[in-house]
């Protein structure tokens, strides 16, 4: 049985209290999600990207860190809790603060707010001092379960490093690594004399602090990406997102969208990936507890290992001080406080789109389309009616994502698989709020390792799937690639 004929026949949405859609439902769900042909104005409500769930777009930072604006007061309180626990620093055990303790003993960040600063895009290091950066390398090896999903690459995490390497240690506990980077410029020559330069990064995984990392080790560096509208898309129904999906090219428009399928640590059962940088995690929960443990250190019910992602070759890990407690269940974070974190992750909010009525941006989204960017970067779902969730419930949402993979070319290829994915694919990333990275973030660094240091850049990186798209944007006027830019700029 292939992969697609698994997800079809056997992929549902168990983490979600769904109504079944009516007929008339359907009906009206696939005219108002049917592409556009029409640029001389804006669509209706394509200034709201996340239906009622969007709000103002706010001129500063904060413009990701806003609570769905079609929440109650009720579910603002519970929005709050979870941010102040999203921004928690987490300290070395034993400690007086004992709601706070359990960090590591290695790991990469303090708190969640520290790779995703301002709820945005982390980036690579700029310079060997750079502090503020949020990369880091995963690693595996050949081996390990399938759980019996056809497609899936057989592979584990590595016997010494774990599932991912740490840069940091508790005190009196050596760091997994340090990430160098190097940097090869590229030049590309586009139409009307322009030119651009890409870099080209190549790693080292050095200083390697409990040995050497072996030939058979597979690397993928990652940057944490932007949180806005996630429980938007976790609402999105799985036979909607597979509707999308094409492996074999059948219709020959040269797009394989595949979708990722994953073992589900939280139900027991393969789902359909949708979070993360190869659609590695099936929800948001379970994007949220890997975090706490690979990133953090934090043990919770979905990763109760109380040594976060220390192997047993490193026992002094395992022997450290930990901050389980009976209060919080024998976790580091217990129950409750991974649904508040879960619960804030699922409702950040998408600012509202911008002069989206001006020409060049209308020029620039109908070059969009004709360019075949849509063919990936899906404009338009409307999300399952659901019981317990009113924020995302039925909602016309434009993320401009299919969430599938896709091969994007040997320039971007990690060559490390996850689940079913393998080492040329990636998940294609929303692109809602793309636009507000700069002023979140305080830079323009795209792409799942932060090498595009504008939209420009990223988009001249795809290959692939992606390469006559890619190359209609190098030949078409300059004044188009201007208004191509305008409208991302917009979203």
């Amino acid at each position: 049985m292939a992969a697609t004929a698994l997800a079809a026949a056997d992929l549902g949405d168990p983490h979600l209290a769904s109504v079944p859609r009516t007929p008339q439902e359907a009906a009206r769900v696939a005219a108002v999600t049917a592409p556009t042909t029409d640029f001389t104005a804006p669509e209706r409500f394509e200034d709201l990207p996340a239906g009622a769930a969007t709000v103002r777009a706010r001129a500063n930072r904060d413009a990701f860190s806003q609570p769905s604006a079609n929440m109650g007061f009720e579910g603002e309180l519970d929005f709050k809790v979870g941010n102040g626990l999203f921004r928690k620093l987490w300290v070395s055990s034993p400690s007086s603060t004992l709601a706070s303790d359990g960090l590591g003993p290695l790991f990469n960040a303090r708190s969640c707010q520290r790779c995703h600063i301002k709820d945005g895009r982390g980036h690579p290091p700029e310079g060997a001092e750079d502090a503020a950066t949020s990369m880091f390398l995963r690693v595996s090896v050949p081996g390990g379960d399938t759980y019996g999903i056809p497609g899936y690459h057989a592979t584990q995490a590595h016997p010494v490093y774990g599932g991912q390497l740490q840069d940091f240690g508790v005190a009196g506990m050596a760091a997994e690594y340090r990430l160098d980077i190097a940097y090869q410029d590229i030049t590309v020559a586009m139409s009307d004399g322009e030119t651009a330069i890409l870099r080209k990064p190549v790693y080292t995984a050095a200083d390697p602090g409990y040995g050497p990392f072996g030939p058979q080790a597979m690397f993928s560096p990652r940057v944490a990406p932007q949180m806005i509208g996630l429980g938007l898309l976790e609402a999105v129904a799985a036979a909607d997102i597979l509707a999308g999906a094409d492996p074999e090219d059948s219709d020959g428009d040269g797009i394989s969208g595949r979708p990722n399928i994953v073992w589900s640590r939280a139900f027991g059962e393969p789902m359909l990936g949708r979070f993360g940088l190869k659609a590695g995690a099936p929800s948001i929960i379970e994007q949220s507890a890997a975090a706490f443990a690979g990133d953090i250190g934090i043990s919770n019910p979905l990763y109760p290992e109380l040594w976060g992602d220390c192997s047993a070759e490193q026992s002094a890990c395992r022997a450290a001080p930990h901050g389980d407690d009976d209060a919080r269940d024998g976790f580091e974070i217990d129950a409750e406080g991974l649904d508040l974190v879960t619960f804030y992750s699922r409702n950040l909010a998408v600012p509202a789109r911008r002069d989206l009525g001006d020409a060049q941006v209308l020029r620039g989204k109908q070059l969009f389309y004709e360019t075949g960017c849509t063919a990936c970067h899906r404009p338009k779902f409307v999300t399952q009616r659901l019981k317990d969730r009113p924020e995302q419930s039925f909602q016309l949402i434009w993320p401009y994502t299919d969430m599938l993979l896709h091969d994007m070319g040997d320039g971007l290829a990690d060559n490390r698989p996850e689940a079913v994915a393998d080492g040329r694919e990636w998940r294609t990333p929303p692109l809602w709020g793309i636009g507000l990275t700069e002023q979140v973030s305080g830079h323009s660094y795209f792409l799942h390792d932060g090498r595009a240091r504008s939209l420009l850049e990223a988009i001249l990186w795809h290959g692939g799937e992606a390469q006559p798209a890619r190359d209609a944007v190098v030949t078409m006027a300059k004044e188009d690639r201007e208004a191509l830019l305008r409208f991302l700029g917009s979203l």
